[in-house]
């Protein structure tokens, strides 16, 4: 029963006359019921009836309905290592240290709505700000500074300071603040010395939202939080931190990246700005396994990703007496610019995704650094075909089921 030669079709004279030569050497068997089954269980070696009880198609169909047009719009692709890596890299998320490159701080700024308040000293002697403060040891004392009372940044950027006039301070830090009162009291106050506060921080703010416990605007400070830092303020993610993605939008750019990435490589827990928006996303993804493996089942995976040898081997392996090694397929709905489309359905159409069927050959030990590389994606199907040996097995059952039973009753009418 050698696969790799074609087979004398069911019904061929040869093949035919073979079989009877065979019933003719089995007393038992002469009944004209008995003699058909044989011969059809002999014929049946090369192609199975297409009544026979299978959970999916062979491979040998798989590759019949390509060479024959049958599947016309669907891609029918052998995976190498290059296909592998190509698909692994166009699936890869960005890195948050690639799409928001680092400036070194957080930028905070000062801007409209925010509450500060500002504090002036003079050197001795005092020309503009001077009090009279008590002391409860030495009694009245002359103080040489001024606290101006807290206000709120107007909608147009500014504060009003006395002998300093309306101060400019949207979009700057405190130190440029500072410096730009002090460059104003020049002439005005003795050596004036300033410091600016933020009360209340109204606008430099980062929002956190998503899966986390509780949904937060968390303010930021010169010190330049960060990306899990955010994750902190929020409570801390609800779900399990393998299931569970980042989401980091600014301004009109947004990435996404597994959270377990983030946490394991320092340089994607990046530097935030006002106005980003953190979003902590449940990604349940899974992959649907059927045919000749260790189990049937849909199997979830982590949100960074697996490859199909893990996938495989989740699925506990091929089975080593229903498999064909030679028929993995992943059933999968891709972007047409990642294969070589050859249907006039799919090019003329402009379809995208398209429909496409993977094949590896395991019977081939390279294909299985192939499969280290391959990357599963959401809602992928893979199919184990059955080996030829198996269905031809599956037949035989059913033939004999049928025949000894009219073989028994032969030699009880005898």
């Amino acid at each position: 029963m050698d696969g790799e030669h074609a087979p004398l079709p069911l019904g061929s004279p040869g093949k035919t006359l073979k079989s009877m030569k065979i019933v003719e050497n089995f007393p038992d068997c002469r009944s004209p019921l008995t003699g058909a089954l044989l011969s059809l269980a002999l014929a049946g070696c090369a192609t199975m009836p297409g009544w026979i009880s299978s959970a999916g198609a062979s491979r040998e169909q798989v590759m019949e309905r390509r060479d024959t047009g049958r599947i016309e719009g669907i891609q029918l692709v052998d995976v190498d290592d290059a296909l592998a890596r190509k698909l692994a890299e166009s699936g890869k998320p960005g890195q948050f240290a690639e799409v928001f490159p680092s400036e070194g701080s957080n930028n905070y700024l000062i801007g409209p709505g925010d509450v500060i308040e500002v504090w002036v000293w003079e050197a001795p002697p005092a020309m503009l700000f001077v009090a009279l403060a008590a002391d409860p040891k030495t009694g009245p004392v002359t103080a040489h500074s001024a606290a101006f009372p807290e206000q709120m940044v107007t909608p147009d950027g500014t504060i009003t300071i006395p002998f300093a006039g309306r101060v400019p301070v949207k979009g700057r830090t405190t130190a440029a603040i500072e410096a730009e009162i002090v460059k104003r009291l020049q002439g005005k106050a003795n050596q004036p010395q300033v410091i600016v506060r933020v009360i209340k921080n109204n606008t430099s703010n980062v929002t956190v939202v998503g899966e986390v416990t509780t949904n937060t605007l968390m303010p930021l400070t010169p010190k330049g939080e960060r990306l899990l830092d955010a994750l902190a303020a929020g409570g801390g993610v609800k779900q399990p931190v393998s299931r569970v993605a980042i989401q980091l939008s600014r301004k009109n750019v947004t990435a996404t990246m597994p959270l377990d990435t983030v946490i394991r490589d320092p340089r994607q827990n990046i530097l935030l700005k006002p106005g980003d928006v953190v979003t902590a996303l449940f990604q349940p993804q899974s992959f649907s396994v059927l045919g000749a493996t260790g189990k049937n089942e849909e199997i979830p995976f982590e949100a960074q990703g697996i490859s199909l040898a893990q996938a495989l081997a989740r699925s506990g392996g091929l089975s080593e007496s229903r498999a064909d090694a030679r028929g993995i397929f992943i059933f999968r709905f891709e972007e047409a610019k990642l294969v070589d489309v050859k249907s006039s359905v799919v090019s003329n159409g402009n379809v995208d995704p398209v429909p496409v069927i993977y094949q590896i050959d395991l019977r081939d030990p390279a294909s299985f650094f192939v499969t280290q590389h391959f990357p599963i994606r959401n809602h992928d199907v893979i199919y184990v075909a059955n080996s030829p040996a198996a269905e031809f097995e599956k037949f035989l059952r059913l033939v004999v089921s049928v025949a000894v039973p009219t073989v028994t009753l032969n030699a009880a009418v005898r």
